[in-house]
């Protein structure tokens, strides 16, 4: 028997329980995954008490950036974008990656958008947004608008997606119908933050990511007059599909890990 876990704080309202256990039992495999309260100041001590019965960690937030300083390697992307959401055991110590990125690639590929975009804008700034850069990069981009409350925020995030070699600009932070004249937005944003947005959709043709999934539809998404939305929901299916990929070394159950979501 093999043992996992999501770690974070909150952790109650996580789904990814469901999403793991559908996969086990799809699988037949004799696994356990269980929800667990960490907080910063108390993932090293966590991590080491665990013995070789632990095939993976999922990470969610505030332990995304503060488990890169606990891992004995770092794939290049998660260490670009600076958040580690999958924690793998190896005989060195944890290997830290990020299946958020390919969550993110996944739930716009199934909206029937392809590589190279012409255009996106970001909304939001925290560790899911630098994950959109990283995810917007392996779909060729062409074209980067960046906003959030804060300008010094999106300046970090101009020099993550130049680094990506995307070319990114600041949008204001002020809704403007104009800022929406783009292939897609994606809402990093929590909950109603994106309102204010919703007001200025009008008639845009943008596809739309908003990367929150309770409750659902968000005001930005229940606004939106194009038909192709993705939902937080979305992301975290196929970020946990990956994670199961992982950790198991088996394809994963994806219908059965759909239906167990929904």
């Amino acid at each position: 028997m093999k043992r996992a876990a999501v770690l974070g704080s909150p952790i109650a309202h996580s789904l990814s329980p469901a999403l793991h256990r559908a996969a086990y039992a799809a699988l037949d495999l004799d696994w356990t995954y269980e929800a667990i309260e960490v907080q910063e100041s108390e993932l090293q001590a966590f991590l080491e008490q665990l013995d070789d019965t632990w095939a993976g960690l999922s990470l969610t937030m505030p332990l995304k950036e503060v488990a890169i300083g606990l891992c004995t390697e770092v794939d290049s992307t998660a260490l670009t974008i600076r958040s580690v959401n999958t924690l793998l055991p190896t005989e060195a110590g944890w290997l830290g990656t990020n299946t958020d990125v390919t969550g993110i690639v996944r739930s716009l590929e199934e909206i029937g958008l392809q590589s190279r975009l012409p255009s996106a804008l970001i909304l939001g700034a925290g560790a899911t947004a630098r994950s959109a850069i990283a995810a917007l990069a392996q779909m060729q981009v062409q074209t980067l608008g960046l906003t959030a409350r804060r300008p010094e925020q999106v300046a970090e995030l101009i020099q993550l997606a130049q680094s990506f070699d995307i070319a990114a600009t600041a949008v204001d932070w002020l809704p403007r119908p104009e800022s929406l004249d783009v292939a897609l937005v994606i809402s990093s944003l929590p909950g109603d933050a994106g309102a204010s947005w919703a007001q200025v959709a009008g008639t845009t043709s943008a596809a739309l990511l908003d990367v929150a999934y309770h409750p659902w539809p968000t005001p930005l998404a229940a606004a939106w007059p194009n038909a192709r939305i993705a939902s937080g929901r979305s992301m975290l299916l196929w970020q946990a599909v990956e994670q199961v990929q992982l950790m198991t070394g088996r394809h994963a159950p994806v219908d059965a890990m759909r239906a167990a979501l929904n």
